[in-house]
């Protein structure tokens, strides 16, 4: 049989190096039958109503789970044609309107964003005029570490535009800022102590500012709204929905993640569509044509079977770094566990590592084919780039230059893949890779889909809540008393 799952949009999930005679093998897929068919059953029960055993929220209440719901637009879900609409309306209105957006978020808040705007905008957005922007604002990003010097520069540089703008004889219009600030409790301090810092300052430049705040928070509890909803309804700010049921690393399909999309004109309805197109694809029970459960399958039984316990995910790709980022939150607060659903100590995780080729061939590779044998490399290769430039014979007499001259960047690139994969896999190194047919937001919606997807079915093949997160109290009940304490010192109340 191939070694290679192929969807009918063009992805592919190519496992040629992961499985087989010294990798996982077909007995070791066979030994886990029954756990694979239940973890599909779960699965299929969480998306028909939500429920994954045992699982609560952090307040220990029972939680529905209801991420799968999201890239089915339609009534009665958590993303409807109407919610849809006013998305795009609100981007819309921004063109050719707004001079900056500042996106304030943290984790699943900052990252899914940050993966939307990089695969849209990439690194030069902000150094583009108006005119090559197609009228959608510039972008930046904020709330998701409390550093005091980048928030001074970042404002530092919002006031430097506003100045120039002014000089620029555009005085009579104001400069435009928009501020998004997403918090589902409306606490978070990362994101909160940095969205005030912000409003504060540059309402200061009012008239020369002109400052609007939209909001994404959670829905009311027991009638009354949260915190930074109760500040919206004050001071008639637009509110979005942080969706009850969505944890904040899987909420990139929600309005947390689509609003910042459709504020850069990324194509939300596409994005969504690809989700939905994965999905489809995952329905199936048969392991080997379910990509998701599939690629689940290999990467627990690799760490089971083969000691890999940590997992390279490395695309080629500069914009696809934040996908990588994305994705160790994802698996890193959904698997890392310390009990299993029988309350017994287990310990289970796999330790994701970002990498970037061909960046760390340069950086990690070293490691990857010579040092401890506990990894599994993710590759995502990209098969046809927008912008291919060829490399020019600029330096005939020099014959290593002139034998890479006349290839297009991307074959290079490809090369350097296919060469990297090779080596390890000749070492008997566990690799695989993921194929997007082009970087667009049809394909990145398959691809964080089937990401998220596998998450949930290796929570069940483990045995552990993908969906909690347990750890992270240990230190807010700690940092809580302790930022009080400091206040006091300092204010001496």
């Amino acid at each position: 049989m191939d070694n290679v799952l192929r969807l009918d949009s063009g992805f592919a999930f190519d496992f040629s190096n992961l499985f087989g005679p010294g990798r996982v093998t077909q007995e070791d897929v066979a030994s886990v039958a029954a756990k694979l068919a239940a973890a599909h059953s779960a699965v299929e029960r969480m998306r028909a109503t939500g429920v994954v055993e045992g699982h609560l929220s952090k307040d220990g209440a029972p939680e529905l789970v209801l991420f799968t719901q999201l890239p089915y637009v339609q009534e009665g879900n958590l993303n409807t044609p109407s919610s849809v609409r006013r998305l795009l309306s609100f981007g819309e209105g921004l063109r050719h309107h707004t001079d900056a957006v500042v996106s304030f978020g943290i984790g699943g808040s900052f990252l899914g964003n940050k993966v939307l705007f990089d695969v849209q905008c990439g690194e030069f957005w902000n150094s583009k005029d108006t005119q090559a922007r197609n009228g959608w604002p510039k972008c930046y990003f904020s709330g998701n570490n409390i550093d005091p010097r980048r928030t001074s520069e970042l404002l530092a540089q919002l006031l430097a535009e506003a100045k120039s703008k002014a000089a620029s004889g555009s005085y009579a219009e104001p400069y435009r800022v928009l501020l998004i600030v997403i918090s589902k409790s409306g606490a978070t301090l990362d994101t909160m102590s940095t969205f005030m810092v912000m409003l504060d300052a540059l309402q200061a430049q009012a008239p020369q500012i002109e400052v609007a705040v939209a909001v994404v928070t959670g829905p009311p509890v027991a009638g009354e709204p949260t915190l930074l909803g109760r500040l919206a309804e004050e001071r008639n700010w637009p509110v979005f929905a942080v969706p009850d049921g969505v944890g904040g690393r899987f909420s990139v399909f929600s309005e947390v993640g689509l609003l910042l999309g459709a504020c850069v004109g990324f194509d939300i309805e596409a994005f969504l569509a690809g989700a939905r197109s994965m999905d489809e694809a995952c329905r199936t029970p048969e392991v080997r044509r379910n990509p998701a459960l599939w690629n689940a399958a290999l990467k627990y039984l690799a760490a089971q079977r083969c000691g890999c316990r940590t997992e390279i995910f490395m695309p080629y790709g500069d914009y696809l770094k934040s996908t990588a980022e994305w994705y160790v939150q994802l698996l890193a607060e959904s698997l890392g566990k310390r009990l299993d659903r029988t309350g017994r100590e287990v310990h289970y995780g796999r330790t994701p590592v970002v990498a970037v080729g061909t960046t760390d061939m340069h950086a990690q590779t070293q490691l990857h084919q010579d040092g401890p044998r506990d990894k599994v490399v993710q590759f995502v290769q990209v098969d046809r780039w927008a912008e291919d430039p060829l490399i020019p014979d600029l330096f005939p007499a020099v014959p290593k230059l002139t034998e890479i001259s006349g290839l297009p960047m991307s074959r290079a690139l490809d090369a350097a893949l296919a060469s990297n994969a090779t080596a390890l896999a000749a070492d008997g190194r566990l690799t695989a890779t993921f194929h997007l047919p082009e970087m667009n937001a049809f394909h990145l919606g398959e691809l964080l889909y089937i990401l998220a997807l596998s998450i949930a079915y290796e929570g069940e093949l483990a045995g552990v809540d993908a969906f909690d997160q347990p750890g992270v109290e240990a230190y807010k009940k700690i940092l809580g008393p302790l930022l009080q304490e400091q206040r006091r010192v300092r204010t001496g109340c």
